[in-house]
């Protein structure tokens, strides 16, 4: 019971702080229903306060000139007598007290007026109230200053006869011929009390209604407030979505008017610029797209004289079959330039499909290393490969598969510097992964964020030995893209740099962690955690960049970079 009871506290608590985090218009209603309770409750309790003292004041001062009359008064008729033990004292006593008292001796309710002499025997007290125990309502200290001549009250609760009530207790000192005798005055408060009370209520009453009052009005001007600035919010997360149409509502000529209508003429900015560079943006894809296909034609006439040339070049001197030879290498980069241009064309134009198929990676690696181990033999890479004794089984496209690590180890061996290139496999329940490592000259901080831009070179001066067209990466990260996987690159300067393919197990899962690390074990980083390189941003001794979303194990979660 006490879970159930807690756990439904929780949910209560939970949803309270969502909302006090979400609502503009609730935290400002309770700040101001908070503020104005405390300021009204503090002002009802000083009005209160002082009525109450005001009310007791008067009644202080009434009961005291009633006092210092009937001191008088009992001044007057007890001065006849001479000693306390006369017999006709008490009937004295007694005629005074009902006289002061009003006259009725029966009197229980109202004012009770009592005299009494301690010091003396011989008289009994006399009181207005001869059932009650009045003089048990007077204290001792009463007694004691009225006794030595002075006058004094105090507050007293007790039943004279009418029920529990709040007495104000007034005792004055009579001078008589024989000596000293008290009078005291028992006035009930009740009046008084219900007129506070009454007071007190009226007050509370109008404190509440002016406190709720106050809430109302807040809500109401937050609302005036709030409404327009939701109706933004609701209208900027449409123009986000692409309805570039959406506009709000101009009413009046306000200060929320003025917003409205700056908020519009800024979204139709924003439209005519973003429809302006979604024209140009197409244009260029057309024309990307045209000059790549109209350029087929007079590159398969100029190919077919080039091969007729080059097949005859032993037949020409050295300097002309040289030149057939150059022309023929232009050619192939030049057909290969075409090809990556018409590639990034269907990128570009959303026309690139998936061709996804249950695939085992490791021939596809041996084939990619097959391939460029003349490359690499000529220039004096050694490739090595990591691979797992059985069969790595993904859902895959093979064909992109294989131009992504084509792409990613012959960079690897044109930036290699003559030292080993290690390609490695691995495999889990969610995910495959493939990083390509060489220990070249590495990236600068920030150029990771650089290395898949269209046509991005780490070193200008620097010639290709692979004959590359600055299009390989751009196209392997929208290869790995269109798989939902990652393409993610670190480097640091003279340690190399390592590249790391991540896709998913099975087509169309989200993935979340990669079975291997993008910072490679051997490079002297900080450590603070596996992530610690993708950290490093520019100005830092090394940096890595993630592409693609989701978080690999034991780094940051990659940031996408567009080409």
């Amino acid at each position: 019971m006490r879970r159930a009871v807690t756990g439904r506290t929780t949910v209560l608590l939970a949803g309270a702080r969502q909302t006090w985090r979400r609502s503009l218009q609730v935290r400002v209603v309770t700040i101001t229903l908070v503020a104005s309770s405390l300021l009204v409750g503090g002002f009802a309790y000083l009005v209160a306060d002082k009525i109450t003292n005001i009310l007791l004041d008067n009644a202080t001062a009434d009961v005291r000139d009633r006092l210092v009359n009937g001191r008088v008064y009992a001044m007057n008729q007890t001065s006849v007598h001479n000693q306390p033990y006369e017999p006709k004292l008490q009937d004295t006593l007694g005629n005074t007290v009902d006289y002061l008292a009003g006259g009725d001796p029966k009197q229980i309710g109202g004012v009770v007026v009592a005299l009494t002499a301690d010091r003396y025997e011989a008289i009994a007290p006399r009181t207005s109230a001869p059932k009650a125990d009045v003089l048990s309502m007077i204290s001792p200290a009463l007694r004691r200053t009225v006794d030595a001549g002075n006058m004094a009250s105090q507050i007293r609760t007790g039943d004279l006869g009418s029920g529990r009530t709040i007495y104000l207790v007034y005792g004055s000192p009579v001078p008589t011929k024989f000596g000293q005798v008290e009078l005291y005055y028992f006035v009930p408060l009740t009046r008084q009390d219900d007129t506070a009370a009454q007071a007190r209520s009226t007050v509370l009453a109008t404190g509440v209604a002016l406190v709720l009052l106050l809430g109302l009005l807040a809500a109401l001007v937050t609302r005036l407030v709030v409404t327009p600035v939701r109706v933004a919010a609701r209208t900027a997360q449409r123009l986000s979505a692409g309805l570039l149409d959406q506009r709000m509502a101009v009413n009046g000529e306000d200060d929320l008017a003025l917003l409205a209508a700056s908020f519009n003429q800024m979204a139709s900015n924003l439209q005519r610029q973003i429809v302006r560079l979604e024209e140009m943006s197409r244009l260029q894809r057309r024309f990307t797209s045209d000059v790549s296909h109209e350029l087929r034609t007079p590159l398969t006439t100029v190919r077919m004289a080039a091969d007729l040339i080059f097949a005859e070049r032993d037949e020409f001197d050295p300097a002309v079959a040289r030149s057939a030879e150059l022309l023929q290498a232009e050619l192939d980069r030049f057909e290969s330039l075409l090809t990556d241009l018409l590639e990034i064309s269907r990128f570009d134009a959303g026309f690139a499909m998936l061709d996804a198929e249950p695939t085992d990676l490791v021939p596809v690696v041996d084939r990619v290393v097959d391939r460029l181990s003349g490359l690499a033999d000529r220039v004096g890479v050694r490739l090595r490969t990591d691979l797992p004794d059985g069969p790595v089984i993904a859902e895959v496209d093979p064909r992109r598969v294989e131009r992504i690590l084509r792409n990613l180890v012959g960079n690897a061996v044109e930036h290699g510097e003559r030292r080993p290139v290690d390609v490695v496999l691995r495999a889990d329940s969610s995910a495959v992964a493939i990083t390509v490592r060489d220990r070249g000259i590495g990236l600068k901080p920030g150029e990771e964020k650089l290395v898949f831009n269209r046509f991005w070179r780490a070193d200008p001066s620097r010639a290709r030995q692979t004959g590359g067209t600055g299009l390989g990466l751009s196209i392997s990260l929208e290869d790995a893209r269109l798989h939902g996987g990652w393409l993610e690159a670190w480097g640091a300067p003279g340690q190399g740099a390592q590249f790391r393919l991540t896709l998913p197990a099975r087509a169309g899962d989200r993935l979340t962690s990669s079975p291997l690390r993008l910072v490679p074990a051997d490079a002297s980083l900080p450590s603070v955690g596996d992530g610690a390189a993708l950290a490093i941003g520019p100005g830092s001794t090394a940096g890595a960049l993630a592409i693609g979303p989701g978080t690999a194990r034991g780094d940051a979660t990659p940031a996408e970079v567009t080409g």
